[in-house]
């Protein structure tokens, strides 16, 4: 061995001992010319004991959540079939040219090809009925596959169906056979006692690595994941999580899955320490009703929530408050009919606090269908309580604006707005925006940009003095609006 590749050998070994528990110690023997061969001697250990008995402790203490935990961890295979139009340049040069004497939805049928695409993630054994198991990991993962593959701890492979699958919450259940009654089913914990700064582990495949275990700490809880299309409140966590962990579990200390470890935030498309799970509490009912009905039953209250800046929060009298307001909600919804009014400001559900809209939407959407549950609103000033029957929500109720009422969202007349509009300080009420079609808004020809100046007659002069007026409308409502320099009253729209 060259005397340089010595010295680098002693250095790195030295390096990576002194960390843990030895060092070693460089001792230099003059040779030929002027080198010098360097020799690792070993030293006494330099932690005492009592401390290294301490981090041995901890050690096994990883090993055994490692132990416990990988053998309901599995591999998620999948197939997807596509169909995609196949680039055809003759083609395209004779209809580009000559135009297309046939069909063109017959031509566009004869030039569609389907491929395959493989794709890879993770999941968690989480139920056992007879010989069925069940495991759960990520829509996007599972949820349009056509063919679904599962692989243990152990190697083997097992072909899995999907049970179910949602992609609000972006959480699926597959399943696959065996009478193996030694594969064990994961422990779930109570993803509600989390706390900021707690040690956890994230489990699973990442880039096809399976069986692979990180380890972490949380770094904040209720992220929001509204800007990805997720109802969820996410855990954060710095363990290092890639592409192929989604679907695995986050664990805690205590070999509890506390999370199904879904997305990351990152600048390359690898681990940056900003990794975001499920919380395990916002998935529990989800496995029963995919089991139940292959779908999750989500509750409607029938609302339009929006979350409020402080502007509106002034306006409305709630500057020191948290919550979500209702700036518009369904005609004939189990909210109109438990008596909730635009214009309230939803604080709590089930006396559970509320901090955003996000949390009502899933807070209501685990409400089971035709339970009564307590909203308790601020409603010009004062709190009440509304017990509401909640219903099962309908894509196609759910959809349909044009039942929103009042069919557009109301904004305080801010100096912004009042600079953009043009409005002289004597205008006061409530500036008109994002006003629906086939709503009661419509109907009554307001635009964006209007100001409401009465309702029914009765001059509002700001906000909360608007849904106050509105919320007394009974049977039929009309609005003063002053646009382009002048005061108009629209027709009435009854109930």
């Amino acid at each position: 061995m060259k005397s340089w590749t010595k010295i680098v050998l002693c250095v790195m070994g030295g390096a990576f001992l002194s960390f843990g528990i030895f060092t070693l110690s460089c001792a230099k023997t003059e040779v030929k010319g002027n080198a010098a061969t360097v020799y690792a001697e070993t030293r006494s250990r330099i932690m005492s004991e009592e401390t290294l008995k301490s981090v041995e402790a901890l050690q096994n203490s990883f090993r055994a959540i490692s132990t416990a935990l990988l053998p309901s961890v599995v591999e998620v295979d999948t197939t997807e079939t596509r169909t995609v139009n196949a680039i055809d340049p003759f083609e395209d040069f004779r209809r580009f040219f000559f135009g297309n004497p046939g069909n063109q939805e017959d031509g566009n049928n004869r030039r569609q090809r389907k491929y395959e695409s493989k794709g890879l993630g993770s999941g968690v054994i989480v139920r056992r009925t007879g010989d069925v198991i069940y495991v759960l990991t990520n829509n996007h993962v599972a949820g349009d596959a056509t063919k679904i593959s599962v692989k243990l701890n152990d190697g083997r492979e097992f072909e899995a169906k999907l049970v179910g699958a949602d992609a609000r919450m972006d959480v699926a259940l597959v399943s696959f056979e065996s009478k193996d009654s030694e594969i064990p089913v994961a422990v779930l914990g109570d993803s509600d006692a989390v706390q900021t700064g707690d040690i956890c582990f994230a489990m699973g495949a990442p880039l096809g690595f399976s069986q692979s275990v990180t380890q972490g700490i949380i770094s904040a809880k209720g992220r929001s994941g509204s800007g990805i299309g997720n109802i969820n409140d996410f855990i954060q966590t710095d363990a290092a999580i890639n592409q192929g962990n989604s679907g695995g579990p986050l664990v805690n200390i205590y070999g509890e899955v506390i999370g199904i470890n879904t997305w990351i935030a990152s600048q390359s498309g690898g681990s940056q320490g900003l990794g975001f799970s499920i919380p395990i509490n916002n998935i529990k009912g989800a496995i029963d009703s995919f089991i139940k009905s292959g779908k999750v039953v989500y509750g409607w209250l029938g609302v339009s929530l929006m979350p409020v800046n402080a502007d509106y929060k002034e306006a409305l009298g709630v500057e020191k408050t948290e919550g979500a307001l209702v700036s518009q909600l369904f005609i004939g919804s189990p909210a109109q009919k438990g008596g909730m009014k635009a214009g309230d400001y939803i604080v709590s559900v089930d006396g559970h606090p509320i901090k955003d809209v996000e949390q009502v939407q899933r807070e209501v959407g685990r409400i089971a269908a035709g339970s009564v549950t307590k909203f308790t609103v601020i409603r010009n000033g004062e709190k009440m309580e509304l017990p509401i029957t909640i219903e099962e929500r309908s894509e196609e109720v759910s959809s349909d604006n044009g039942k929103l009422w009042p069919g557009f969202v109301a904004s305080p007349i801010t100096s912004e707005l009042k600079k953009e509009l043009e409005l002289e300080d004597s205008i006061k009420g409530v500036v008109v925006t994002n006003v629906m079609q086939k709503t009661p808004a419509a109907s009554l020809r307001l635009q964006d940009g209007d100001v409401i100046r009465a309702v029914n007659g009765n001059s509002v002069k700001n906000l909360k003095e608007f849904y106050l007026e509105l919320s007394k409308a009974d049977k039929s409502v009309n609005f003063d609006v002053y646009a382009n320099g002048g005061t108009i009253t629209t027709g009435t729209y009854k109930f």
